[in-house]
């Protein structure tokens, strides 16, 4: 018999009267898969989710063990790719259908962008997986991938489509436009996605309704205006009542900067310009309303939209990131090579990690325009009652009944 107190107590400590009603809980449950009906597997159709994974160095007689884990990483991202484009496409849908017109609904919106903020992250985290492997790896099994290649991957072309990514400011493949590396139905899927209101399209219209942009009403653009004009006028005063300097100069010089910078702010036809440059992607008025936005966060009326505009920049940052690590493993794996796909490779990847891919590079603008609070136009939540249904004054929606014009919707 062991001299250990534990062990020579261990048939009491089984047997005991509380232990033996946890077990007997623990069993009441009722295997129901065995009376029928669909079990995981079938549910998940794992059987050709499993035996998706066909290895060419296996078909060609030379198994290469790393090969598995390259398909399924990628086929991980594909999975995750459908996901995005599902809460996409629903949030787009939302939006094209008036389902935001009742801006209670913009909280389904909210949590399902930060659904897809969320997803991004882990797709971020995944390269660690695939970096596991070293160039000597992939170099065994990688010339059987030709002309297979990342850009080949229609899901990441139409989620870059339907978020907003402008067709003029893409960084030709080969000289060649993107599609032109698709054929059949995918071309035709391209094509249809570029042709369908954009993320950013409906964003942008959204934010032209911003409750207090009426120039009849709270008129924020005017009064923030003035009050702009207003306090750098103050400043200059204050800066020249100093004694002559080399600091007074520097002070002088960069008010006139950021008087400049506020003029052209203020300026629809220079706004107009910067569109057509493509270095603003949202219309005057949408970016009045982002601004809006920003400096009213605090009030119940905007934090949602708040929200909204915040997970917008993440995901333009999350997606950015994706392409940088993406431009980094490749240049682990295979240098300067060329791509599988016929493309330069590390040198064309790393074209693309700028802000010509960026679709919402206004709202990351905004922290160019902060003001010290004082500037900030007044707002007097026992005044200014900004309804949550944009019917209630937006002459856009005109076209509804008054019977459904403050309901509150839950469409899918």
């Amino acid at each position: 018999m062991s001299g250990c107190p534990f062990l020579a107590k261990k048939h009491q400590f089984f047997t005991s009267k509380h232990v033996t009603e946890e077990e007997d809980d623990a069993q009441k449950g009722i295997n129901k898969a065995s009376k029928g009906g669909i079990v995981y597997g079938d549910y998940l159709v794992l059987d050709k989710v499993l035996n998706a994974q066909v290895l060419q160095s296996e078909l060609k007689g030379d198994k290469v063990h790393d090969e598995h884990l390259f398909i399924v990483t990628h086929q991980a991202y594909e999975l995750w790719f459908k996901q995005i484009l599902w809460e996409l496409d629903s949030v787009r849908e939302l939006f094209m259908n008036d389902g935001v017109r009742d801006e209670r609904n913009m909280l389904k919106v909210v949590s399902r962008m930060h659904r897809i903020t969320m997803i991004f992250r882990l797709l971020g985290d995944q390269f660690s997986v695939l970096e596991t492997m070293t160039a000597m790896d992939f170099f065994a099994f990688r010339d059987y991938l030709t002309p297979a290649s990342g850009f080949q991957s229609l899901q990441f072309r139409l989620l870059e489509n339907k978020i907003g990514v402008s067709d003029n400011l893409r960084v030709p493949y080969n000289r060649r436009h993107y599609r032109d590396n698709f054929q059949g139905t995918d071309s035709e899927v391209l094509l249809h996605s570029e042709k369908e209101p954009t993320l950013l399209k409906l964003v942008e219209q959204w934010l032209e309704r911003t409750p207090g942009l009426e120039t009849d009403g709270f008129d924020f653009w005017g009064k923030f205006q003035t009050n702009v004009e207003q306090g750098f006028k103050l400043e200059r005063q204050k800066i020249e009542k100093m004694t002559e300097s080399e600091m007074k100069q520097e002070m002088l010089e960069d008010l006139t900067k950021q008087i400049d910078l506020f003029t052209s702010l203020f300026d629809s036809k220079r706004h107009e310009h910067l569109l057509s440059k493509g270095d603003r992607r949202l219309s005057f008025k949408a970016l009045q309303g982002a601004l809006m936005i920003n400096f009213y966060r605090e009030e119940p009326r905007f934090q949602v939209p708040f929200q909204l505009l915040t997970s917008l920049m993440e995901i333009d940052t999350l997606m950015t990131k994706w392409r940088y690590n993406h431009v980094c493993m490749v240049h682990r794996m295979i240098g300067s090579k060329s791509g599988t796909g016929g493309s330069s490779g590390y040198h064309y990847l790393r074209s693309t990690v700028s802000d010509r891919y960026k679709v919402f590079v206004d709202l990351f603008n905004l922290a160019t325009y902060l003001v010290p609070r004082s500037w900030i136009p007044k707002l007097n939540p026992n005044i200014h009652k900004f309804p949550y249904t944009a019917e209630c004054y937006d002459s856009s929606y005109n076209s509804f009944s008054s019977s459904s014009s403050c309901s509150s919707e839950d469409s899918d």
